[in-house]
């Protein structure tokens, strides 16, 4: 049975079972509904901690709707200390309002209406807890640092490259101590700033990382089995727990691949249904990640069943590549989430070979390793 909250609306009391809350920067819209659809109230409120935890005093017991967005996540935990079941909306999958009608009233009001008949509709999404967060920011951080050191390297290297000249070739962990001795006298005024910058960004990239290592042995203990897997890192096995949140999160281990969007899209319709590419949605740091986890899969990693199936997809030119990678990357976010789960560390054969198609193809390779005769 729904909880329900009485408000005054003019001289009379209604019972408010539905809120909508369209959360802006600096204020946030709601809109209330009574039991049989009716519009019990409307208002705003300022987007900080201590107005919505006033405001949400009203609305203890109620069903309240949001939207996923930055401050989502500090706000689910107010409402929710209130005492209001919160449901928080997949902005990429619920469409809200009609294009031709929309502003932050009526958004507000369609969450209402829309968490009033059935949730399921919203697409609800889980926040991760406040620790998690606090420690997914060390990743965040890290990776616009990242993104920040490329741009630099690139312009350094542009800027040279305009004058005829040519900064060589290495990792960007030591771009500012091998490529000082090649920039041209005349650039390197112009240059030494950035250099200075990219020196100090190193530092910080490395400190981030000390500090990964840490939370990894620390609070999650469990990164230690991820990282069993072959090109499985640190980095990437704590950027994994953070942003699923839980083992518990999905029923079945194949959900992982589609929670972070390494599934195919479907626009199926009668006879037609095209082949599409994958949907992308969830976490793109993390998918990223994944894939550049595949590239070493498939590379530099050592044999297992999981290069071979992707070494296997990947013959027939650079299309088939890419797909292989894609297919690659959802195989280890399912692995991890196996892994995760059943507290099992990695086997490179999980299904082993019988010992007699073992031998033989041991014989196969070794023979393949003599050399040829020769005619006489």
């Amino acid at each position: 049975m729904k909880k329900v909250s009485r408000v005054k609306q003019g001289t009379e009391e209604c019972a408010v079972v539905a809120v909508g809350l369209d959360v802006g920067d600096r204020w946030s819209h709601w809109c209330s509904l009574s039991g049989d659809g009716e519009v019990a109230g409307r208002g705003r409120v300022a987007s900080t901690a201590e107005a919505l935890a006033e405001q949400a005093k009203v609305w203890s017991g109620v069903r309240v709707a949001l939207e996923n967005g930055a401050h989502s996540g500090w706000m689910s935990r107010v409402l929710e200390t209130s005492g209001c079941s919160v449901v928080v909306a997949n902005p990429s999958r619920w469409r809200g309002t009609a294009h031709n009608s929309k502003n932050d009233r009526n958004d507000a009001e369609a969450l209402a209406r829309t968490v009033r008949v059935d949730p399921r509709l919203l697409f609800p999404i889980q926040h991760r807890p406040e620790q998690s967060q606090q420690d997914l920011a060390v990743i965040r951080v890290r990776a616009q640092l990242v993104k920040t050191r490329t741009l630099l390297v690139n312009t350094a290297r542009g800027t040279v490259k305009s004058l005829g000249h040519r900064l060589p070739s290495g990792s960007a962990d030591y771009f500012v101590s091998t490529t000082w001795k090649h920039v041209p006298e005349p650039l390197r005024p112009a240059l030494a700033p950035l250099y200075r910058t990219l020196g100090e960004i190193n530092l910080q990239i490395a400190e981030l990382d000390r500090r990964i290592v840490q939370l990894s042995a620390q609070r999650y203990p469990e990164t230690r089995r991820l990282t069993s897997v072959p090109g499985i890192g640190k980095l990437t096995a704590l950027t994994y727990v953070l942003t699923v949140g839980g083992k518990d999160r999905f029923a079945s281990s194949r959900e992982a691949g589609a929670y972070l969007g390494l599934r195919p899209k479907q626009r199926q319709s009668g006879e037609r249904d095209p082949e599409l590419g994958i949907a992308k949605n969830g976490d793109s740091y993390l998918r990223s990640l994944l894939v550049e986890c595949a590239h070493h899969v498939l590379s530099r990693g050592p044999d297992s069943a999981l290069k071979r199936w992707g070494l296997a997809l990947s013959t027939g030119g650079t299309r088939a590549r890419k797909r292989a990678l894609v297919a690659v990357a959802r195989k280890l976010a399912v692995l991890l989430h196996r892994l995760w789960t059943t507290g099992e560390d990695f086997r490179a054969f999980p299904n082993p070979q019988p010992l007699e198609e073992t031998v033989d193809a041991e014989k196969r390779a070794h023979r393949s390793l003599q050399p040829t005769a020769t005619a006489a």
